[in-house]
């Protein structure tokens, strides 16, 4: 517990304090507010204006890692940054124990979560029992398929058998018991900040909107990706809903999203999690964000830190920075 000195009296007087969070700046109670007026001897020299300034400067804010060892309070370092998941480092070495533990954390829910599998029912059959197309077209389709060697079963029911491409989407609907999600008013500068560009195009996924700035709607023109959606959610804090988008529609917004401004974001490619926990650590001490996060998506970690908070949801590109690790192999 730090401790604060009066020299001149030589008294010391332990300061107790609950932080709860506001925004993302930790703040003193009212109630600790008060204990610390009560705490506070009259040979003290610091007067109310002092006392009520160090408060809403976050002076009595105590170090988010667990094991910090500072053993008293650094007056020299700012209170409102840097925050990591929502709790103030003290010093370089603590936010890289605050990050070491979060990369554990993610590395640990890897297994578990590529682990589990669900069986679905192919998509061919899901037509063929709403009655969309005929066992003779299925049939015919899944030889252009073989033949071919590529192509989706969906495109080849549309191109060769005219199947109306909206039946093949609401079938995949219901393959993957998710919603078809339609494009109206997307705005892809505004959403552009939602992910970073290489999340957008390497998983295929298409930001659409976000509803009461509590619900985020992403699109996939396929198969919506749990991982990307779940990373998403954690990363954001807000509710995802992942749906399905029309093929022909969705190519054309996601090609005029890839043109928006992106978050900034940097790249990283290591052999060891202690190099990942190094390069973090360096990004969020240079940048000394209000808030960051870190959430692991497929064979990544994703690093996001804001230099300012977004008065409304989504932020602004400029008020974000990306950094994106490939996980070792081992």
């Amino acid at each position: 517990m730090p401790l604060l000195r009066d020299e001149s009296n030589s008294a010391r007087i332990k300061l107790r304090s609950d932080r709860y969070r506001n925004g993302n700046n930790f703040i003193a109670t009212k109630k600790s507010s008060n204990e610390v007026e009560k705490s506070l001897s009259s040979s003290t020299k610091l007067n109310v204006g002092q006392r009520s300034e160090a408060m809403r400067a976050g002076l009595l804010s105590t170090c988010a890692n667990p094991d910090c060892r500072s053993g008293w309070l650094h007056f020299w370092r700012k209170r409102s940054a840097p925050i990591f998941e929502g709790g103030w480092s003290c010093s370089a070495s603590c936010t890289l124990a605050s990050i070491d533990a979060a990369i554990f954390r993610e590395m640990a829910g890897k297994s578990a979560v590529s682990a589990t599998h669900r069986h679905r029912v192919p998509l061919g059959l899901v037509m063929l029992e709403q009655g969309w197309i005929t066992a003779q077209q299925l049939r015919l389709a899944l030889d252009a398929q073989r033949v071919s060697g590529q192509g989706l079963l969906g495109k080849w029911l549309v191109r060769e058998h005219g199947v109306p491409e909206q039946k093949v989407t609401r079938a995949l609907s219901l393959q993957w018991s998710c919603p078809v999600l339609q494009l109206e008013h997307h705005d892809p500068e505004a959403m552009s900040s939602v992910l970073p560009r290489l999340f957008v195009e390497a998983f295929g996924v298409l930001p659409l909107r976000i509803a009461a700035g509590r619900i985020l709607y992403l699109g996939f023109e396929s198969r919506p990706d749990p991982v990307v959606t779940l990373a998403a959610e954690r990363m954001l804090g807000i509710q995802v809903e992942a749906g399905l988008v029309r093929s022909s529609l969705f190519k054309p917004t996601h090609d005029r999203l890839m043109k928006a401004k992106f978050p900034a974001t940097g790249l990283i490619e290591v052999s060891a999690n202690s190099q990942i926990t190094r390069i973090l650590t360096k990004a969020v001490e240079r940048t000394r964000p209000v808030e960051s996060r870190l959430v692991r998506v497929h064979d990544c970690l994703w690093l996001r830190m804001w230099k300012r908070l977004p008065v409304s949801q989504p932020s602004q590109s400029a008020d974000v920075e990306d950094m994106i690790c490939s996980l070792p192999s081992n």
